[in-house]
């Protein structure tokens, strides 16, 4: 084999692995290493894990489409009773809005919040072949302390997340857009963002969901960007 014919199989070759490795990642298992990402915000009565109540859980389960592009998939969210003893802050009612005794809230207890996020993650798991939920969040500490805290208060058995790996969407957006703000952040990759909505679990999921599927599709559009121009 000549020197030009080894340097067309061997470049033959390096394309062939390359266009396999891109199929590999077109898949949400592949992508992020059999997580599938789920986007988890809640809001709460306190900073306090241990003592404070659950007001409201949101989740956002992250898909994959054929083109390798992530979009956010699923939503499931609930209002949260506190639980019995649960501290109450005034301060962080009145930050949040929320009045968690409204009856027109239809709140279920903790054990059910987390089986009607739990129960449709569990199913997606197993669809995609990913063997375990990472919580993708805006500061996700904040959220993985509390979702942990209920799932021990409740014995709950059926925990879908990784016990302490999340993606946080402040160093992806410091990264990205130069701020670890979240609304800041969303509006400098063109999300829109309306503040008067914030501190709603719902609303807040839903930006940090968008907003974290526009850096991971942007990383994907630069790096294959980078492959075509190594050709």
């Amino acid at each position: 084999m000549n020197s030009i014919t080894n340097y067309l199989f061997l470049t033959e070759s390096c394309n062939i692995a390359l266009m396999n490795n891109i199929a590999k990642t077109k898949n949400i298992a592949n992508r992020f290493r059999g997580f599938l990402p789920v986007v988890v915000d809640i809001e709460t009565a306190g900073l306090n894990p241990k003592t404070d109540a659950i007001l409201e859980i949101a989740a956002i389960i992250i898909d994959m489409d054929k083109n390798g592009l992530v979009y956010p998939k699923e939503t499931h969210f609930a209002h949260v009773i506190p639980f019995e003893g649960a501290n109450l802050d005034p301060e962080a009612l009145e930050f949040t809005g929320i009045d968690p005794y409204q009856p027109l809230r239809f709140a279920v207890s903790e054990e059910e919040a987390l089986d009607t996020i739990s129960k449709p993650i569990r199913k997606a798991m197993k669809d995609s072949g990913c063997y375990k939920a990472i919580l993708v969040g805006h500061n996700p500490i904040f959220d993985i302390s509390f979702l942990q805290a209920a799932v021990k208060r409740t014995n709950y058995k059926h925990d879908p997340f990784h016990s302490f790996t999340t993606l946080d969407t402040a160093t992806l957006a410091a990264l990205a857009y130069e701020h670890t703000v979240l609304a800041v952040a969303a509006k400098r990759s063109g999300i829109e963002f309306e503040v008067q909505h914030a501190h709603s679990a719902l609303y807040d999921a839903t930006k940090t969901a968008e907003l974290f599927c526009n850096i991971v599709n942007k990383w994907q559009e630069f790096t294959a960007g980078l492959h075509q121009s190594k050709q």
